[in-house]
């Protein structure tokens, strides 16, 4: 795996790196890529998720936290400059088989410095049973993108406060606070953050690719779709019915359904679950439009599909119970 390099230190806005993340997939031919980048203080929340009710937006106005939309899916996520983000690039069309690969490689990493680190069914890292490290996917033809957090000594005040979990999300994890379920590595290292990053990249890769200057400048053209308003706010329709949840191993989902003549004629998704493909709208919609919200009628519809294709661990039994449930 070669690491990813800029050609200089200068400090960044996150859309930046979600670009430069585009670009070394769509541009750089080596097969796995990987590089690590830091911001200044921002909520980055994903690409279903609804901004209103994840990122308490007062709050990071008040406090300077910059706010942006990245295409992945998943949950909000605060990052500072005591955060390490991480980017993965690899040729690859298996979702599953990329991020058990990415996130073992991790929780192995950190097993060299004696730390009780796992992977997680839910693609996070733990240490000790608490999170350290979450992660999020999106996929491109041809190549799949993992990016994630590393929290080193990220502040804990901020993140608490600029991001607002849901309560069945807390409850689901059998706690009563986000901070009783995350650790930060400097309570288990002695090594600074740069000695740790240093540590990363000589584990993990085996050489480097530098960007130039000129790459740079493409990059920053690729930033400008996350910093239109309309990316930012995404999409927030008026339906008919609402149905939602969380599932274990899944995450949150909500579905708005607009319906004409009492069966399905639209639907709209948000939640922190992760999408397997860029079109799970589209995908679930060809399948149920036209079918009513009633069991049997979701069962036929569903008949020879796989909605864990669609959205990692989900079953048709699981969606259809969903949609079924007022």
């Amino acid at each position: 795996m070669k690491y990813l390099s800029l050609p200089d230190n200068a400090t960044r806005i996150l859309p930046f790196y979600l670009a430069m993340e585009e670009f070394a997939a769509r541009i750089i031919g080596e097969d796995d890529i990987f590089f690590m980048w830091q911001v200044e203080p921002t909520v980055i929340f994903g690409r279903n998720q609804l901004m209103e009710s994840e990122v308490n937006v007062d709050y990071c106005r008040k406090h300077g936290i910059a706010l942006y939309r990245r295409r992945s899916g998943g949950g909000c996520v605060y990052a500072d400059r005591d955060n390490i983000m991480f980017s993965y690039i690899t040729r690859s069309d298996e979702v599953q088989t990329t991020f058990s690969r990415y996130t073992s490689a991790v929780a192995a990493m950190l097993q060299g410095l004696g730390l009780n680190a796992t992977a997680s069914d839910r693609n996070d890292v733990l240490i000790d049973g608490r999170k350290v490290s979450g992660n999020a996917f999106y996929h491109i033809p041809g190549r799949s993108i993992v990016h994630g957090t590393m929290l080193f000594d990220t502040n804990m005040e901020h993140m608490m406060s600029a991001i607002t979990p849901s309560r069945e999300k807390l409850t689901s994890k059998g706690v009563q606070s986000v901070r009783s379920h995350i650790t930060t590595l400097s309570e288990h290292l002695t090594i600074d953050i740069e000695n740790f990053k240093r540590y990363v990249r000589e584990t993990l890769c085996d050489g480097e690719i530098s960007l130039t200057v000129a790459d740079v400048a493409e990059i920053e053209q690729l930033t400008l779709p996350y910093l239109e308003p309309s990316f930012l706010q995404g999409n927030n329709p008026r339906c008919e019915a609402t149905r939602g949840g969380r599932i274990e191993g899944v995450g949150s989902i909500h579905i708005n359904v607009e319906l004409k003549h009492e069966v399905i004629h639209d639907l709209h998704l948000t939640g922190d679950f992760l999408p397997l493909c860029t079109n799970v709208r589209e995908m679930l919609l060809d399948k149920l439009r036209g079918s009513k919200l009633e069991a049997e009628d979701l069962q036929k519809a569903l008949s020879g599909s796989d909605a864990g294709q669609w959205i990692l661990n989900l079953t048709n039994e699981q969606l259809i119970t969903l949609l079924t449930t007022i």
